[in-house]
């Protein structure tokens, strides 16, 4: 597949807070307006997690969990809320690693990350209601649905990704990966491509849609910034039938479990 030289990013500025039952779609398409943006075919528009999840009604009230056993004894392993910890073992398939302050669960979706992805930061205003937000039931869907919207609002197909920020096992600092994906390339496969000298590559796979969620949370940011929606201009896309899914490496080919 060429690639453009030309990439270009712009948050879309203008989007209210969220909460459950707004239609995201209808946000997107109201803010883009606003600010005289108009897709064309072939933009890929990035969308934070925390967004889709408070629109799916995922926010969940602390008070509201009663924990298990088995919960109550990872909390005073982890020194973590054991309401907490309920949640997280009820959105995951397996514990991985459980020690102080730390919890590494394989999610229901296949992603390995902490905490099931659950998240308290940016979630609502401070309050005496303790409330965590949890991940898309299913981020690939919701892309897909997003995608389908927009083509049928605008006459115009984009690329959607869902991201959602992850620690690294080797590395400090959180990126950003692609939990839902629709309408754009998830994974390349460069296989059999000649490289620079005309050798055979054997192994590269590229982790497109990765990519484009990482730097969409540069604008996106972490923090205050407001800017839950990307614009990425000029991106080349490949297979538009691919999922996020497509990036989970099968059990049998994870070395480190």
């Amino acid at each position: 597949m060429d690639r453009s030289n030309d990439l270009a990013l712009t948050a879309v500025p203008g989007l209210p807070l969220v909460n459950s039952g707004c239609d995201v779609v209808e946000l997107i398409l109201g803010a883009l307006a606003s600010n005289n943006l108009v897709l064309q075919a072939g933009d890929v528009l990035v969308v934070a997690q925390k967004i889709v999840s408070k629109s799916e009604g995922r926010m969940v009230r602390l008070e509201e969990v009663k924990p298990s056993d088995q919960a109550i004894a990872l909390a005073q392993k982890t020194t973590k809320d054991p309401r907490l910890i309920e949640l997280i073992l009820s959105e995951s398939t397996e514990v991985l690693r459980a020690v102080d302050e730390l919890i590494i669960v394989a999610h229901k979706l296949g992603i390995v990350l902490a905490n099931a992805g659950i998240d308290a930061s940016n979630v609502a205003p401070p309050s005496d209601v303790e409330q965590v937000l949890l991940l898309p039931r299913d981020p690939d869907r919701s892309a897909q649905d997003y995608h389908e919207r927009i083509k049928q609002r605008t006459g115009v197909s984009v690329g959607i990704i869902i991201n959602d920020s992850v620690g690294r096992a080797w590395r400090l600092g959180t990126t950003s990966l692609a939990i839902g994906v629709a309408g754009v390339t998830a994974l390349e496969d460069h296989r059999g491509k000649p490289d620079l000298f005309g050798v055979s590559l054997k192994v590269s796979e590229e982790a497109v849609a990765d990519e484009l969620a990482s730097a969409a949370s540069l604008l996106q940011g972490q923090a205050a910034e407001k800017s839950p929606v990307v614009l990425i201009r000029g991106f080349v896309s490949g297979s538009d039938r691919q999922t996020a899914a497509s990036l989970i490496r099968p059990v049998d080919q994870d070395l480190f479990r």
